[in-house]
């Protein structure tokens, strides 16, 4: 299972700061968290999603020692 940190207004959307999640690909795990957290789906495609620290397309594989970050767009002077 791939830990997922959620970071700024992702994590205000899910209410947490990471969990455990079991989907086998990017795509699906977006999908998931989408559904499951309609506020994250808001603001899900203006996010950067990492694996690995780099990103990824959709389609790649996501395996038990991978983390997945989500950081939606920051603002700051």
């Amino acid at each position: 299972m791939a830990v997922v940190r959620y970071f700024a207004a992702a994590q205000e959307a899910t209410g947490r700061d990471s969990e455990r999640r079991s989907e086998a690909t990017l795509g699906e795990l977006r999908r998931a968290v989408s559904e499951e957290f309609p506020g994250l789906g808001g603001i899900l495609p203006r996010c950067a999603v990492l694996v690995g620290g780099a990103r990824v397309d959709d389609d790649t594989p996501l395996g038990s020692d991978d983390t997945v970050d989500v950081l939606p767009p920051f603002a700051g002077g």
